[in-house]
């Protein structure tokens, strides 16, 4: 899924004092990313400094919920 590293680059062209963590969680937001592709494409596109190693079960799984659409979450 390219358009993910297209998204992120454009992302992080658009805020470039962003770090990549920000820019990947902005570029994943509401996107319906599967917990597999998104795993992938957070080790390829943050910076490993960007979270500690401790924390990185947690942080995945709130990007996962980050990337559900907004009407899962209509009440």
């Amino acid at each position: 899924m390219k358009s993910i590293e297209r998204r992120f680059n454009n992302v992080k062209k658009d805020n470039p004092h962003w770090s990549s963590y920000i820019c990947f969680a902005e570029t994943v937001k509401n996107q319906n990313v599967n917990e597999q592709t998104l795993n992938r494409w957070f080790n390829k596109l943050v910076e490993k400094d960007d979270y500690s190693r401790s924390d990185k079960e947690t942080i995945l799984s709130e990007l996962n919920e980050l990337t559900k659409p907004a009407e899962e979450y209509k009440i």
